[in-house]
This record gives structure tokens, C-alpha cells and sequence, in this order.
């Protein structure tokens, strides 16, 4: 079996006393999709954003494609990579927020457009082209020249999403991307990204939306206090739990 695409041994995460994350391991193979559920406070965020070391992990390992990110085995040990090292590392991980991030005084293209530009060198037509193309994929070719203001929420995130993609990741981390937009506007994001779930984007989506983890999801894992509890196919997760604290959670949930 091919090796992992992500690769999480022994995760642990602490904010002063307060250990946030207590030993996550998870694997994720190319083209798959796991989707965290968990209640707030569970330490799912915390975790994807250890993944791309936005959080300096306290103890265990990521890996992305084979390598350790924010860190260097050096002499046995691991030292923490520079800003600039690290930055690198990260083209190769797409990251969606609750907030949208955009720049506010840039049209919806040229959001879009700045980082293939700036990071990766595309020349700015070749840029616009792939941008327009992205666009139209998230639905929004028609609203290339809008401004975030402009837009709706779902619209905006929908953009969002075109930006991450168009740094060409390897991976997609989504952290509650429908939790900020009012119930009539989610359904349009979850379509996105179920779209790009089924054209084989690989991606770790921590997510409130059951329906959205039964469709496309291939792996659920339920945390709880900092743990994975338990984890399986989205069926045997979703509707026949072992463990009572998930059973718990899916009630308040699902109710």
C-alpha cells in the first residue's frame, strides 16, 4: 500500500497547562477525504492547524508527502525550521477558514491571481487565465471583478477556495468553512468541495456538517478532550457508534 500522503504520529499540543492535543495520530492517503467531527474545544482546529505548523506542534511528528513539516532530523534531533523554510512547505498545503481572509481592496481575480504571482513566479497572464479557469470551477466566473463586499458569504468562501487552489496543493485543510455563513448560504460551499472531493482532491475537513462527512467523506474520526475516540467509515461512524461519548455528541448533533 502506497505511503501515506499526511502522516500525524503522537500530536500533542499544550497552551500553558492546558494540554490542547494529547498524542493525534492520523494517516491520509492521496485522494482521500477525513472529515473531524468533535465538539468545540476538542482540539480540531488545533490540530489542522498543527499539520501546516501554524501551531508549533510540543511533541510527535506531521508529515506531508514524506516530509516533516516545521522541522528538520538533524543529528537525531529535530529543529524547528525557519519562517521562510517553512512558508515553502506550506504552497503545498491548502488552507480554507471559518473567515474568508481576503483582501478586501482586491477584486475576486485578483485575489486569486496574487499568489501564483508572488510565491510561485506564474507570469500574471498565465495567472489571470488559471484564475478565470478556478473561478468558473467554485461558480463565480461571473463575478471576477466584484469585491469582497460585493459578495455573499458563501460567495466569498467560495473564493476563498479558488485561491487556495490555485497554489496547486497537494493537500486541503478545511477548518469549519460553513460555520461563519448563514444556513441558506452553506449548501454552495458544501457543492465545492463535494466536487473537489470527487475529482480526488485530498483533503482533512473539520466540519459540523454530517451530511456533508456521509457523502463524501471515506474516513470520519470523532475527537473528544484533545483524543481521537474513535474512527471508521463515515456509515459505521455516523449511524452505528461504539463509543457512548460519540453516540452523545451525534444525539445533540443530529437532534
Amino acid at each position: 500500500m502506497a505511503e501515506p500522503l499526511l502522516k500525524a504520529v503522537g500530536v500533542r499540543k499544550s497552551y500553558g497547562h492546558t494540554e490542547v492535543l494529547s498524542g493525534i495520530d492520523l494517516e491520509v492517503r492521496k485522494g482521500q477525504v477525513v472529515c473531524l467531527l468533535g465538539p468545540s474545544g476538542a482540539g480540531k482546529s488545533t490540530f489542522l492547524r498543527c499539520i501546516n505548523h501554524l501551531e508549533t506542534i510540543d511533541a510527535g511528528q506531521v508529515w506531508v508527502d514524506g516530509e516533516p513539516i516545521g522541522f528538520r532530523l538533524r543529528g537525531g534531533k529535530l529543529y524547528e525550521l525557519k519562517e521562510r523554510e517553512v512558508a515553502r512547505q506550506r504552497r503545498d498545503i491548502g488552507m480554507v477558514f471559518q473567515r474568508f481572509n481576503l483582501f478586501g481592496h482586491r477584486t475576486a481575480l485578483q485575489n486569486v491571481v496574487e499568489g501564483p504571482v508572488r510565491v510561485l513566479g506564474v507570469p500574471p497572464e498565465e495567472a489571470r487565465v488559471q484564475a478565470l479557469d478556478l473561478l468558473d470551477r467554485v461558480g463565480l466566473a461571473h463575478r471576477a471583478d466584484a469585491y469582497p463586499a460585493q459578495l455573499s458569504g458563501g460567495q466569498q468562501q467560495r473564493v476563498a477556495i479558488a485561491r487556495s487552489l490555485a497554489m496547486k496543493p497537494k493537500l486541503m485543510l478545511f477548518d469549519e468553512p460553513t460555520s461563519a455563513l448563514d444556513p441558506e448560504l452553506v449548501g454552495e460551499v458544501l457543492a465545492v468541495m463535494g466536487t473537489l472531493a470527487a475529482e480526488g482532491m485530498t483533503m482533512v475537513v473539520v466540519t459540523h456538517e454530517t451530511g456533508f462527512a456521509a457523502e463524501a467523506a471515506d474516513e470520519v474520526v470523532f475527537m473528544a478532550d484533545g483524543a481521537v475516540v474513535e474512527t471508521g467509515p463515515p456509515g459505521e461512524i455516523l449511524s452505528a457508534p461504539k463509543h457512548e461519548r460519540t453516540k452523545q455528541f451525534l444525539a445533540r448533533v443530529l437532534a
